[in-house]
């Protein structure tokens, strides 16, 4: 919920009547008459928000200027409630009430506020919660919202609280002086329109020498001038495009290059360091950004959203006028665009596979400047031939990061359809894109979705570059492991000798292609039991990741992983210890001790101890596993559910079995949820979870 404005006044009535409305109603629409902006739509929820704080058990704020309920409320809810996986193939219409029914507070009522609707269409009433404690105030321009809510047509100020404001802001004095002519510009040159009265008090505010018939002239003038533009017509009213000339010719011509970059900005609330970032590919300076912060700030044309002014907002009309200063510049619109853009890309380039919780937290403000990205500046990507994939790439991995399969699905969905529309089928990217969702549906367990994608990339790569071509033999692999997952280990195994075999031939026998085909099929034979077979190809793929990378390298230490789990497989427990440990040492010192690959190393470590039956040394090492994969990849992410399983298991088997019985119950939730029901993970752990609570009296799962 962002903050309310100190310069409120007025309202009182609308303030009790929205209050009452709410007692008795679902929802109510804060509408303004005739259309027209700058009214104080926003303040006056935003005020009532703060006012009423105490009758919400949680409030929240959404803007659907660029997309709908729908989107708005998966992206806000799905963070903290897992969507069951059966859902996950069902309509947003039904996620998004699934969410409704989940969201709830066990006691209290809920206010959400949905901020500057254009129109039905972004909160169609199929969309909208059924239980009534859910509260909604919307804010629109439009006068005929037509939904199930009741309506409150928002008028101009008074002509009296269009004094008091302005006296808030430029003091008594001033205003008594020439109160007769303040009335004058208040209602017949600003409309009596909050958002313009509160600018030129906060233009006076700043030039203190000005009286207020200077004022009228400034004001006069840019009316003339808006008038020949003709560029005041989406404002509802030439007082609020006046307002805004006056204090955007005040500005410096840096400070105004300033605000047309933060006109480029998704309309959401803006960190300023990632305005710094895009200011570096551009002429402006840091002493102009600095100054920029201080004018803009104190002149009304931003407001800061946190106590530590790292975030700013801009109001809708005031980022529509810099949009148009900007585009009337065609050559620093270029370039800022294009600044823009790149910023976003190489913000998107950071997204690994599988980012944790810092790195969420870092790319998170960036998040919906990238969407925009995606949505309206596609044009606007230089080389989109190797760069138009990354935008959407950045996006999906920053969901999938979070178990957020739907949202990376729809965004790696638009990634297929952009890059089949823009590049055309037979451009690289496309086979990619393909890969890359048929890779997410495999991760989610959705298996039947994701081998005609595979396969679709494959004929496409083959089709483009032959059969035989490293590519060919990456897609081969990327089958066949899908193939593994399923357990048709008879269809994997050509595939991954084809690969293999191709690899060898193109790319010669030492490259670290070559290493990744060895240990894929060393790991097909280890879950065949062919441990005979698996052996030698997975100590060739030691001694080659050995001699490409050397020892102290992130590869080398999951190979021997890998090498001491044959082992353990085998009861060659001597043999496996020292390379599971060394294993954990390597990621230690490579990775960092709360990295999330040391997290899978003390498990695995802990499970050889269990083996041998050292539980007090394997439940330590299960306890500091689970804790560090809580920590860095949050307590519903599927690996989660693996340590949870885990250490149940070893409680089982000592016949701890009360202990065991939460673990169980939560692992097999988390799978459920962000799996499927039908995941082999999901189906492990169900196993495991009946074998243990058929021993607890009357107990069900």
């Amino acid at each position: 919920m962002g903050k309310s404005t100190v310069n409120f006044v007025g309202r009182e009535d609308e303030l009790t009547l929205i209050h009452q409305q709410l007692q008795t109603e679902q929802g109510v629409i804060v509408c303004a008459v005739e259309g027209l902006g700058g009214i104080g739509k926003t303040a006056l929820a935003l005020e009532y928000a703060k006012r009423y704080q105490q009758e919400y058990a949680a409030q929240y704020w959404l803007s659907l200027r660029l997309s709908g309920l729908a989107e708005e409320i998966v992206k806000l809810a799905g963070p903290y409630l897992s969507l069951p996986e059966i859902l996950k193939k069902e309509s947003l219409e039904k996620q998004v009430n699934w969410y409704w029914q989940n969201w709830l507070p066990q006691q209290g009522k809920l206010l959400l506020i949905l901020d500057d609707v254009p129109n039905i269409d972004r909160i169609p009433n199929r969309m909208l919660p059924k239980d009534s404690r859910i509260k909604i105030l919307v804010t629109t321009r439009e006068r005929c919202l037509s939904t199930e809510f009741e309506s409150i047509a928002l008028d101009v100020l008074s002509l009296d609280k269009c004094v008091e404001l302005l006296t808030k802001i430029v003091g008594t004095a001033k205003v008594e002086q020439e109160k007769a002519l303040v009335e004058q510009i208040c209602h017949e040159i600003l409309g009596r329109l909050t958002l313009a009265v509160e600018l030129v008090g906060e233009y006076l505010a700043k030039n203190r020498h000005l009286k207020f018939s200077h004022l009228r002239d400034k004001l006069n003038l840019a009316h003339t001038a808006l008038t020949k533009e003709r560029n005041h017509r989406d404002y509802g009213h030439l007082g609020v495009a006046a307002a805004i000339k006056i204090s955007w010719d005040d500005l410096s011509s840096a400070v105004q290059k300033v605000a047309m970059l933060l006109s480029l900005f998704a309309p959401v609330a803006i960190a300023w360091t990632l305005l710094e970032d895009t200011a570096k590919s551009t002429e402006i300076t840091e002493s102009e950004l600095e100054e920029a912060r201080g004018q803009l700030d104190n002149s009304h044309l931003m407001q800061p959203v946190d106590e530590d002014y790292s975030f700013y907002r801009i109001h809708p009309l005031l980022r529509e006028f810099f949009q148009r200063q900007l585009q009337a510049i065609p050559q620093i619109n270029s370039l800022y665009r294009c600044a823009f853009v790149e910023t976003l890309l190489t913000i998107a380039k950071t997204i690994p596979q599988t980012p944790t919780r810092e790195i969420i937290a870092a790319v998170t403000p960036a998040i919906p400047h990238l969407q925009l990205v995606s949505q309206t500046m596609l044009d606007d990507i230089s080389n989109p031939e190797d760069n138009l994939i990354l935008v959407f790439l950045g996006v999906a991995l920053f969901y999938k990061g979070q178990g957020e399969y739907n949202l990376a699905a729809v965004t790696l969905t638009k990634c297929c359809e952009e890059i089949q529309s823009r590049l055309g089928e037979n451009h690289p990217h496309f086979a990619d894109s393909l890969n890359n969702l048929a890779g997410l549906y495999r991760s989610q367990g959705r298996y039947t979705e994701a081998e005609p994608l595979y396969k679709h990339s494959l004929s496409l790569i083959k089709q483009r570059l032959g059969e035989n071509h490293p590519i060919v033999a990456t897609s081969l692999n990327n089958l066949a492991e899908l193939y593994r997952c399923q357990g048709r280990y008879i269809e994997a195994e050509p595939l991954y000798k084809l690969s293999l075999s191709l690899r060898e031939q193109l790319l010669g026998e030492n490259h670290l292609d070559v290493a990744q085909s060895l240990n894929n099929l060393a790991v097909l034979y280890e879950y065949q039991g062919r441990y005979a077979e698996a052996e030698p190809l997975s100590k060739r793929c030691l001694s080659l990741i050995e001699q490409l990378l050397g020892e102290n390298h992130p590869h080398f230490a999951t190979i021997l992983n890998n090498l001491a789990e044959l082992y353990r497989l085998q009861g060659r427990y001597a043999e496996a210890e020292p390379l599971s440990k060394r294993c954990l040492s390597l990621k230690e010192q490579l990775l960092g001790e709360n990295h999330p690959d040391v997290a899978q190393s003390l498990n695995n470590l802990a499970f050889l101890y269990q083996c041998q039956g050292r539980y007090a040394e394997a439940e330590l090492l299960y306890k500091r596993s689970l804790s560090l994969k809580e920590q860095r990849l949050g307590e519903n992410h599927p690996s989660v559910a693996k340590s949870l399983h885990n250490l149940a298991v070893l409680y089982e088997s000592q016949g701890r079995y009360a202990e065991a019985e939460p673990l169980c119950v939560r692992a097999i939730a988390i799978c459920q949820e962000r799996l499927g029901e039908n995941h082999p993970d999901t189906q492990t752990v169900r196993q495991t979870c009946m074998i243990l609570l058929s021993r607890l009296p009357n107990k069900e799962l």
